[in-house]
C-alpha cells in the first residue's frame, strides 16, 4: 500500500465556530433517505456480492520494513525489469467467503500486477534528489497467497511476489484480475464522512463502538441508529461549540445500542450515506 497522509491534525488555525444539531425528526428522515438509496442500488450489489476491497491491492505493512530509499523509490515509481514476467495469466481460482459462500475470480499475470505496481503515486510528496532514486531491481516474481479484507470479510487471495535486488522485503501486489474488482463507493458532492468506523463490543451483540472525527469546541449528546431489516443508519449527535476553535480535528470513540444485533446488515454512516468499514482495515 502507498503510504497515506490522513488530515487528522489540521494546522492551529483560529476560527469561528457554531452550528446547530440535527434533531431527532431530521436524524429519521436523512436516515430513510440514506436506507432507500443504498437499499437494491448497484454499489450495494457489489458491496454483499462482489469483490471489494476494503485494503490496498498492496502490502502496507511493508513500509515499517523496507529501507528509506526503497520506499522512496516505490513512491515515485523508480522500478526496472531483470528478468522475464510471464505474460500469461495463472488459472482462475476460488474464493471462500467467512459466510461458506465462494467465488472464482480471473488472476492477472505476472506482467500486468508489475504494471500496476510500478507505477509511481498519484501524490508525491517527496521527490526524488536531484540525483535520482536508486532503482528497484525486480529479479523474480512468485503466485503465493495473502490475507485480505474486503466487504464481505477477511479472505485469503492470490498475489504475486516480485523479489528485488538488495531488498530483503518482497514487495506484493494482489492478483485478482482488475476486470472483477468493485471499487469502494464514493460519497456525493457535498455529503461527508462522520462515522468512520466501528467495531462489536465484546460480549454485548446489540452494541457497537463507532469511531467519529469531531473539532476541539464540539460537545458529543451521544450516537443514535435507524434500523431495517438489511440496513442499519448510524450517526453521532455532535454540537458545533461557540466562539473562537482549532481547526484540529479529534478523533473518539462512542457505543450504540441496536434493537438487534447487526448481523450480515450493511452498517451506514448518515453523514456520506455509504458503508461504514470495519475499525481494523490493516493485515
Amino acid at each position: 500500500m502507498r503510504k497515506v497522509i490522513w488530515p487528522l491534525s489540521l494546522a492551529l488555525l483560529l476560527a469561528g465556530c457554531g452550528g446547530g444539531r440535527m434533531s431527532e425528526g431530521e436524524f429519521q428522515d436523512r436516515a430513510r433517505t440514506v436506507a432507500g438509496r443504498w437499499q437494491d442500488s448497484l454499489a450495494d450489489r457489489a458491496w454483499r456480492r462482489g469483490f471489494m476491497p476494503l485494503e490496498s491491492l498492496e502490502d502496507g505493512s511493508r513500509w515499517e520494513r523496507l529501507p528509506a530509499w526503497a520506499s522512496l523509490s516505490d513512491h515515485n515509481g523508480v522500478w526496472t525489469l531483470e528478468t522475464d514476467l510471464p505474460e500469461r495469466a495463472p488459472r482462475a481460482r476460488e474464493l471462500r467467503w467467512p459466510d461458506g459462500s465462494a467465488q472464482t475470480v480471473p488472476l492477472a499475470s505476472a506482467a500486468e500486477a508489475y504494471a500496476k505496481l510500478s507505477e509511481p503515486d498519484g501524490f508525491i510528496e517527496e521527490e526524488c534528489p536531484p540525483a535520482g532514486c536508486r532503482k528497484l531491481r525486480v529479479t523474480g516474481a512468485e503466485l503465493g497467497e495473502v490475507p485480505l479484507l474486503t466487504s464481505r470479510g477477511r479472505v485469503r487471495v492470490p498475489a504475486w511476489h516480485f523479489t528485488v535486488k538488495g531488498v530483503e522485503e518482497r514487495f506484493t501486489r494482489v492478483a485478482v484480475h482488475p476486470s472483477v474488482i468493485s471499487p469502494r463507493p464514493v460519497p456525493r458532492e457535498g455529503e461527508h464522512e462522520e462515522v468512520t468506523a466501528f467495531a462489536p463490543v465484546p460480549g454485548e451483540d446489540r452494541r457497537l463502538l463507532l469511531t467519529y472525527g469531531h473539532g476541539d469546541c464540539d460537545r458529543t449528546h451521544g450516537a443514535r441508529a435507524y434500523e431495517t431489516r438489511h440496513l442499519v443508519v448510524v450517526d453521532v449527535d455532535v454540537e458545533s461549540g461557540d466562539g473562537m476553535c482549532t481547526l484540529r480535528l479529534k478523533i473518539d470513540q462512542i457505543t450504540v445500542t441496536l434493537d438487534a444485533p447487526l448481523g450480515d446488515r450493511v452498517l451506514l454512516d448518515a453523514g456520506n450515506g455509504l458503508p461504514v468499514p470495519p475499525a481494523s482495515t490493516s493485515r
